[in-house]
């Protein structure tokens, strides 16, 4: 049975991508590594600080003493830590978000990123222009800064929050041809965003399994 653990930042995604793992790699023994106050210190610093940066390295070096196989990032506001700690662990790193924005770069030229935060959309506008970058295409990205969404939700009320995404994706796709979501825990509107937006809407939670699963073929091989 291979093994795959996953490092998260806050609690929000460990459920839907538990199922999504039930769904796409039943097979596959599935740790979590939760610390959710690593999220709280990169929204309060506007960035990744030395000290997520250190105990997210940690954690990954955790996952390989647990006998990971794979080992998935399943924040992207973090990143770009994952992708410089690749060097440093025994095993391959899987970043949650890195195959949709090859996806959007491949399919799309004007791509919206849309969230809540600023500390998650800036890593994830400057992965997509490195992947059109390695692509060798030009694109243009939209800024999707979902402002108060995230305050909203953080205040108990999920419907302004729902409400300010739903705005600003439409005022995003005016301007592209995709919509790309800056966060995993998005997901769960991907299609009423779609349905709003009249154009595809891109997250990443399915794309990160796809990416672990194609990688555990490649690895039995």
């Amino acid at each position: 049975m291979k093994t795959v653990v996953a490092v998260y930042t806050g609690q929000g995604l460990a459920d839907p991508l538990k199922a999504l793992f039930k769904e796409l790699l039943p097979e596959v023994r599935l740790v979590n590594i939760i610390d959710d106050s690593l999220i709280g210190d990169v929204v309060q610093a506007g960035e990744v600080p030395p000290g997520v940066a250190r105990r997210l390295v940690q954690y990954f070096h955790h996952g390989e003493e647990l006998g990971a196989d794979v080992i998935l990032n399943t924040c992207s506001s973090v990143g770009e830590v994952a992708g410089a700690a690749r060097g440093m662990i025994g095993v391959p790193i899987v970043k949650i978000d890195e195959l949709m924005a090859e996806q959007a770069v491949a399919g799309y030229s004007r791509i919206a990123v849309l969230a809540t935060l600023p500390s998650t959309l800036a890593p994830t506008i400057r992965l997509i222009r490195q992947k059109a970058e390695e692509a060798g295409k030009e694109i243009s990205v939209v800024n999707g800064l979902a402002a108060g969404a995230f305050e909203a939700l953080v205040s108990g009320d999920p419907v302004e929050h729902d409400a300010i995404l739903l705005r600003t994706a439409v005022e995003a796709a005016g301007q592209a041809e995709v919509v790309v979501l800056a966060q995993g825990s998005m997901a769960r509107m991907e299609q009423a965003l779609q349905a709003a937006t009249g154009i595809p809407v891109l997250s990443s939670p399915r794309f990160g399994i796809r990416q672990v699963k194609e990688l555990l073929e490649q690895l039995q091989d």
